[in-house]
């Protein structure tokens, strides 16, 4: 069950009621709090929860602001950047040209409104998707190649819970948002889900498989993905 709850500090915050939580959680993501808490909890611990952690919410949110697309946008994915600009239109016109998304916005657009966050956003996620469909496929399949994996299938997701995923089936779904990442990172995703056709578990055979495709960085690698944090 979910819910929203305003706050005046922190603005909306989602209120998730959850059979598998088993404490309080509060956290951080794209600039805005969310709260799990058991389903037989309290709203109100929950809330009081909050006020002790206000300090440290507070922390994170300077160190993770919410990303907002204006004309200051600056950012670079695999295969394009993003130019956000103002013109005499009347409606927002997305153009995707030698490697980079121009975005132009009427010229009474206020960015600080929520609903245009959101236009700029599906914007930004449909040609991520476009992209994603060009490219990862073609990349998986010559990873495949290359190493000697079988994969039966390709879906391209718009998960923001992971990067990637195999079934038992050989089938790989891959996150669009892979192509925000380098190129190597990219890779040692596909790499992952690559073994996963293999070892569907992560015990010590899986991580000896992916040692053997990345030059024994997989731990480096691992580490540096979980860095990351996926666009808004």
């Amino acid at each position: 069950m979910e819910k929203k709850y305003y706050d005046e500090e922190f603005g909306t915050i989602l209120i998730r009621r959850s059979e598998k939580a088993r404490s309080y959680i509060l956290k951080v993501k794209d600039g805005k709090v969310s709260a799990t808490f058991p389903w037989r909890g309290s709203e109100k611990i929950l809330l009081d929860f909050l006020e002790k952690n206000r300090p440290r919410l507070r922390e994170q949110l300077k160190t993770r602001p919410k990303l907002v697309y204006d004309e200051s946008t600056d950012i670079q994915t695999l295969t394009f950047s993003i130019h956000i600009f103002r013109t005499d239109r009347d409606n927002f016109y997305p153009t995707l040209k030698d490697g980079v998304l121009h975005i132009a916005c009427p010229k009474q657009t206020d960015f600080r409104e929520e609903a245009i966050q959101c236009v700029l956003r599906l914007i930004v996620q449909r040609t991520l998707r476009a992209e994603a469909k060009r490219f990862l496929p073609d990349r998986l399949r010559q990873l495949a190649l290359q190493h000697g994996f079988v994969v039966n299938g390709i879906r391209i997701q718009a998960s923001r819970s992971r990067w990637g995923s195999c079934s038992g089936y050989k089938m790989i779904n891959l996150s669009l948002y892979l192509m925000q990442l380098p190129l190597h990172l990219i890779d040692y995703v596909l790499l992952h889900e690559l073994c996963h056709t293999q070892e569907m578990n992560h015990g010590k055979r899986f991580w000896e498989l992916l040692d053997g495709v990345t030059e024994n960085r997989a731990l480096a690698l691992r580490k540096e993905l979980k860095g990351q944090t996926m666009l808004p």
